[in-house]
């Protein structure tokens, strides 16, 4: 691994290519926050699809990538003197001393949990008028769920034990029942938000990550359906043309790979 000094110089190096390319590209001269907004977000994901995918290799790519993306923002914003990536690195390094007083100060804590309930806390000192104030509006909606139960959890609103998660969720299946039988669209769709609200928080007690173990799944199919298609074409079949238990010989041979 890089010494301290060889990782400065390597940031050194990016912040003058950035300079360079502000001054000198087209295309990177004509760029502002909001234009680079959805380039930020598309970044992310393909970040998240690296993690998921555990290649190592990759996440240092997208890493690199999302890199690229703060050190612009801090350039455009040095650009009409509101911040640059001083003030970046500051601003968050003072948040970080703030919100850690067990590290930074006279404060215990005995484990991760009263770490959280502390965060909140001097969240809330900080002139924030609730606890869920930090979580983003645009978020995917199963994303914005669980960071909704982190976030009440750390400040005590919360099940003692996953049994009781558990009969949660049993009941919002059973009132979801009740509404599939009366077919009311607009209660069937808010009971069916009520089961996958409490699926996700069940996934907080049994510490899985929702978005991540949905991710899987949608792989995993995604895997075993080509592989279907790739079979059926071999055939000489098409798939609309396939009874469902032909497919599934094929379903079930994608399921043993």
């Amino acid at each position: 691994m890089h010494s301290r000094k060889e990782q400065l110089t390597a940031f050194d190096r990016l912040l003058t290519i950035m300079d360079e390319l502000r001054a000198q590209c087209p295309w990177d001269k004509k760029q502002t926050i909001q234009s680079l907004r959805h380039l930020t977000i598309e970044e992310t994901y393909e970040l998240g699809d690296a993690i998921l995918d555990n290649d190592l290799d990759e996440v240092k790519k997208e890493l690199g990538d999302l890199l690229l993306h703060i050190v612009f923002y801090a350039k455009i914003g040095s650009e009409t003197n509101d911040f640059d990536i001083a003030d970046v690195a500051h601003g968050i390094s003072e948040k970080l001393i703030n919100r850690h007083p067990h590290i930074y100060g006279d404060i215990k804590v005995e484990n991760e949990d009263e770490v959280k309930q502390n965060w909140e806390n001097i969240k809330l000192k900080e002139g924030k008028k609730s606890v869920l104030e930090g979580v983003p509006n645009s978020l995917p909606a199963l994303v914005k769920a669980n960071r909704i139960q982190e976030k009440v959890a750390g400040v005590g609103f919360d099940w003692e034990e996953p049994a009781q998660v558990f009969e949660k969720v049993k009941e919002e299946l059973s009132e979801l029942q009740e509404e599939v039988k009366s077919q009311n669209a607009d209660r069937l769709e808010a009971e069916f938000g009520d089961v996958l609200f409490s699926m996700i928080n069940y996934a907080r007690f049994l510490n899985v990550n929702p978005e991540n173990a949905l991710e899987r799944t949608n792989k995993k199919f995604i895997k075993r359906f080509q592989y279907l298609e790739e079979k059926a074409k071999e055939s000489g079949k098409a798939l609309k043309d396939m009874t469902l238990a032909e497919m599934d010989v094929f379903w079930e041979q994608a399921k043993s790979l």
